[in-house]
């Protein structure tokens, strides 16, 4: 579910060569260490193709302000703010080696027009209905009490606002959830039910071969909210 091309060379000696694999691929959940700085590196280069699909998939308009989940290395925050001219993009990341990467990727409009902390999907630490668009890229599955931080995605967007989830799918895969610490799988079509069930509109798959989804929805005017 996480592209990660290391995953080719799955060892063949278990025991010990597993306890390796979860320390580096629970770096994608919390990047700690020379470790995790390794890999944001790659996250910043892997995701790429996934999230600049997922975002075509956005109507930008001039203007907007923006946040990123689960920031990592920083890279979609660039993305976002080449989109939308005049634009404002916040990131906010629980891994301290991840605010750190994204700072220094966006160094040159940083706490001018990107601004990045430390933080959770669990309680954002933002005021109510201050972004246009929202967006998650492969970080749901680390996301505790989902449906919770779903709740507080619509709170911090403005009615109107969009949330863009984008994952890489492997139907039935269950070696992630035993491999990375934290992780649950979810489909897609789990993630549109709990957009859903979280008052989410218009909530839609979009799908591209052979792994890539992306899951929408608006938000609701606030005072349809419950």
């Amino acid at each position: 579910m996480i592209a990660i091309p290391i995953v080719h060379l799955l060892p063949t000696k278990k025991q010990n060569d597993m306890g390796i694999l979860k320390t580096l691929f629970t770096n994608c959940a919390h990047p700690k260490g020379m470790m995790g700085r390794m890999m944001l590196r790659f996250m910043n280069f892997g995701h790429a193709p996934l999230t600049n699909w997922g975002l075509d998939l956005v109507e930008f308009q001039p203007g907007w302000t923006m946040l990123d989940i689960g920031c990592g290395g920083g890279a979609t925050l660039k993305r976002l703010l080449k989109r939308s001219d005049g634009a404002q993009v916040y990131g906010i990341d629980i891994s301290e080696e991840s605010v750190a990467k994204a700072r220094k990727v966006n160094a040159a409009l940083l706490d001018k027009q990107v601004f990045v902390c430390q933080g959770s999907a669990v309680k954002l630490p933002y005021e109510d209905a201050k972004f246009d668009l929202v967006t998650a890229v492969e970080t749901v599955y680390f996301w505790p009490n989902l449906p919770g931080c779903l709740q507080e995605v619509r709170r911090v967007l403005k009615p109107g606002g969009r949330f863009v989830i984008m994952v890489e799918v492997i139907e039935g895969d269950s070696m992630w959830t035993n491999v990375v610490e934290g992780m649950t799988a979810y489909s897609p079509d789990q993630l549109k039910k709990l957009l859903d069930e979280a008052g989410f509109m218009d909530t839609t798959i979009h799908r591209k071969k052979p792994s890539y989804a992306a899951i929408t929805g608006l938000n609701q005017a606030s005072k349809e909210r419950s």
